[in-house]
């Protein structure tokens, strides 16, 4: 059997976790657990084609420009995760099959299989774990200071999904608290021609979610998970539209949270 190294990432190569803004005075605090797509050295491609590296099973398409956006609108805090979903996917519990995809939409990713316990230890103490633990640091210390926190999770969604086309162009999710995902629900079907989605093209659940019944579930947060579609943030325009349209319809609703 092939020893397992101790260490997955180089002290070269770019830390997991991206902490931007983290003196941002804004009650909102943004996680983007599919912010990048860069994949450690020793892993290389994964067994995956460049194209696919391009496509939405290996990041949020677009997301990481709307929240770095959002961000500096709202003088928020954000902390975002650098490395692939098929590295490892910082939105999944660690022991769920998608965790660590063998497939994913149907491409399969040769570098994941039949992965020993070990292998997939060593890339939850690399990326998942620093990760969670900086989200979970940066909670406790606006905790601590008595912070008004409201978590947004920021995710970018398919226009097609095995086939079957998504009408939205951005929907709330959640599971037990509906306080942020109603109120922003509603002030979002206010703009004329915007398909909105209650739950859709996802519903949170603790089996297939880690962020928000983490982070913001047990914490009793004031929290919401947010799903753009990709085809409308693939370009910077696109982009800073979207960050501009949530800033202006968050900064409404946060007095009433």
């Amino acid at each position: 059997m092939t020893a397992v190294p101790d260490h997955l990432l180089s002290a070269d190569e770019p830390h997991p976790v991206l902490d931007y803004n983290p003196s941002g005075r804004s009650p909102f605090f943004i996680a983007c657990d599919h912010y990048g797509r860069l994949s450690p050295r020793d892993l290389g491609d994964l067994g995956v084609r460049e194209a696919d590296w391009q496509r939405h099973i290996a990041w949020d398409i677009g997301i990481a420009g709307v929240a770095t956006r959002l961000a500096d609108a709202l003088d928020a805090h954000l902390v975002a995760q650098r490395y692939s979903r098929l590295v490892i996917d910082c939105n999944r519990p660690p022991h769920a099959a998608s965790s660590i995809p063998v497939i994913s939409e149907a491409t399969h990713v040769l570098g994941n299989e039949a992965l020993s316990a070990p292998a997939r230890a060593l890339r939850q103490r690399a990326i998942f774990a620093p990760y969670h633990a900086r989200l979970a640091e940066a909670l406790d210390h606006r905790q601590a200071a008595k912070q008004r926190t409201f978590l947004l999770a920021l995710h970018s969604f398919t226009p097609v999904y095995h086939g079957i086309a998504r009408p939205w162009h951005i929907g709330t999710l959640y599971q037990h608290d509906t306080r942020l995902p109603h109120r922003l629900l509603a002030a979002l079907c206010k703009e004329p021609g915007l398909v909105v989605g209650d739950n859709e093209p996802y519903a949170v659940h603790e089996d297939t979610d880690y962020t928000i019944p983490v982070h913001g579930g047990r914490r009793g947060l004031v929290h919401t998970g947010i799903e753009i579609r990709q085809d409308l943030i693939a370009d910077e325009a696109g982009q800073s539209a979207w960050a501009a349209r949530l800033a202006g319809v968050l900064k409404e609703i946060e007095p009433a949270l």
